[in-house]
């Protein structure tokens, strides 16, 4: 029998889908507008950026959504390359820092310096350290304590909000 961690039971949408359904469990974390009051390089207002992302990104990255796990091909990506924020194009996480959580999501283990800000968030009742870019504070994923060495760290990456460059 498989132990039933945290990360098991969001891979497995067993963590609030059961109450919710995938689709409400997703608009119920994404209440909160990336806009923090925080001064960004890049800013745009709602209808921009709507226009800019589309529906599902702009849901992502300015609503601080999640998508369904084992949803994005991102996931799955082995090419050497750049993971860049989808909102501005800036590079977030290297190749050499992916690897496979299990979780359904791609996963890092380290940030490249100085490109992500991070926040605290409670939206499903525990805190949670979530992840922005830090050009455009678009919303990207969190961070768990339980990735591999050399950090410890996770960082648990919606792949809607990264384009793939291969280098």
């Amino acid at each position: 029998m498989r132990l039933m961690t945290r990360r098991n039971m969001v891979a497995t949408g067993a963590l609030g889908a059961g109450l919710l359904g995938i689709g409400g469990f997703s608009n119920f974390l994404g209440s909160a507008k990336a806009q923090s009051g925080k001064k960004f390089k890049i800013t745009r207002t709602s209808a921009e950026w709507k226009k800019r992302l589309g529906a599902a990104r702009y849901r992502i990255l300015r609503q601080e959504g999640t998508e369904r796990p084992f949803s994005s091909p991102l996931d799955k990506e082995k090419r050497k390359g750049i993971f860049a924020c989808a909102g501005c194009n800036l590079g977030l996480y290297s190749s050499e820092t992916k690897f496979d959580s299990g979780t359904g999501w791609p996963s890092f283990w380290a940030a490249i310096d100085g490109r992500v800000g991070i926040s605290t968030d409670y939206k499903i009742g525990y805190r949670r350290t979530e992840v922005h870019c830090s050009r455009c504070g678009g919303h990207q994923g969190h961070i768990f304590n339980d990735g591999p060495q050399p950090t410890g760290k996770r960082h648990c990456i919606n792949g809607l909000a990264l384009r793939f460059i291969p280098t």
